[in-house]
């Protein structure tokens, strides 16, 4: 629980929220424009980040790339063409909403999905990752060889 509230306290100083609302910002132009993604956002601005802090850097990519997907919902929702590709369910149903006159409210519903998803996942990060760190630290040569095979051969399909 010490290591969370310090990890807050570095976090939310003023020159890293700056940071993180210029990382989102950039992210949702990039995921709104059709054909840019946030991972293409993410690699075009890593350079930047070798200037920075390394919780600096980190916290504005993570917040580039939350701002790019959340961003590919606008371009699906209002021109019907996936602005990411983690957006195209979002043109099945939003586009046509959108062409009935409900832009706004489509948008609207969009955000508060992207908001809800993240925070939801967010939570079982932080509640998930010391059981998997810890199972992880344990593996050997032996476990990593038959995680390979598994993940190998599954997505095979014999």
């Amino acid at each position: 629980m010490d290591v969370l509230l310090s990890s807050i306290s570095e976090v939310f100083t003023p020159f890293v929220i700056l940071l993180m609302v210029l990382g989102v910002f950039i992210g949702l132009i990039f995921g709104t424009v059709p054909g840019l993604t946030s991972t293409m956002g993410m690699a075009l601005f890593v350079p930047f980040t070798f200037t920075l802090e390394p919780i600096q850097g980190i916290s504005f990519l993570i917040c580039l790339h939350l701002g790019g997907v959340s961003g590919g919902l606008v371009a699906s929702t209002l021109l019907g063409i996936p602005g990411t590709p983690s957006s195209i369910a979002t043109t099945f149903d939003a586009y046509p909403m959108a062409k009935n006159g409900e832009p706004v409210r489509a948008l609207g519903i969009g955000i508060v999905a992207s908001l809800v998803g993240g925070l939801l996942s967010f939570i079982a990060l932080i509640t998930v990752s010391p059981l998997i760190s810890s199972f992880a630290v344990q593996m050997g040569p032996f476990e990593f060889f038959c995680t390979y095979l598994f993940l190998h051969f599954h997505f095979l399909q014999f």
